[in-house]
């Protein structure tokens, strides 16, 4: 009998286990640490948030992620899971509320002249464009670095043979603004506003009749972005 009890007492524990690591893998209502200052960070940013970054998830920063959710059409629950976390190219750490420990992805071992160049390219290709649609012109350069079809390292992405205008007019060289850079970043970081695709172009500018022909897969301010 006392074997038995002490066989319960072990798999309850167990299950117990399992559901708070699943709890903590969710920021919610009432989470607290370096994870939801990275969420609040990030928001505020982009429009979404105006309270302040003290890595509290109290309403504002609830009703801040909702907001998100829905413009983004993601499942409006308020709560940071798996999905909501890859919009916002966030990693979490699996840390629960009253932890401190963990924060968002980073961008590894992308080194500083990688983040600059790419910032350049943002600020060259998209700058006056909106937030959202400066990642996502960082987001397809590095997408076509994971493709085989195009070279392999950033800089053989932007400086490939007639791959970008800003290239050939010399807009790669201006100094890019703290938009571009935090695009940049967030884009390393894992956020892809256009969910995989490898092309974009403004249709008021653009005559090349292979790129018109393309479909489109969505459009974020005056670009149009494809696969």
């Amino acid at each position: 009998m006392r074997k038995r009890v002490i066989a319960i007492i072990v798999i309850a524990a167990t299950v117990l286990l399992l559901a708070s690591s699943a709890f903590g893998a969710t920021l919610r209502y009432g989470s607290r640490g370096k994870d939801v200052t990275t969420l609040q960070t990030k928001l505020k940013r982009w429009g979404y948030y105006s309270g302040n970054v003290d890595g509290i998830f109290g309403p504002q920063t609830q009703s801040a992620v909702k907001s998100f959710q829905k413009k983004n059409g993601l499942a409006v629950d308020g709560m940071v899971g798996p999905a909501t976390a890859k919009a916002l190219g966030m990693t979490l750490s699996g840390s629960s509320s009253g932890s401190s420990s963990g924060s968002s992805g980073s961008s590894g071992s992308v080194n500083s002249s990688d983040l600059n160049l790419l910032a350049r390219l943002v600020y060259g290709e998209a700058r006056g464009e909106p937030y959202k649609g400066q990642v996502a012109v960082a987001a397809v350069v590095l997408n076509r670095v994971k493709s085989a079809s195009f070279p392999n390292s950033i800089a053989g992405v932007i400086y490939q043979s007639g791959a970008f205008s800003v290239v050939a007019d010399g807009q790669i060289n201006l100094t890019p603004n703290e938009n571009a850079y935090n695009a940049a970043r967030d884009a390393l970081n894992g956020w892809d506003p256009t969910n995989g695709c490898l092309y974009y172009y403004n249709p008021d500018k653009t005559s090349n009749k292979w790129m018109l022909s393309k479909p489109i897969a969505l459009r974020i301010g005056k670009h149009a972005f494809c696969r």
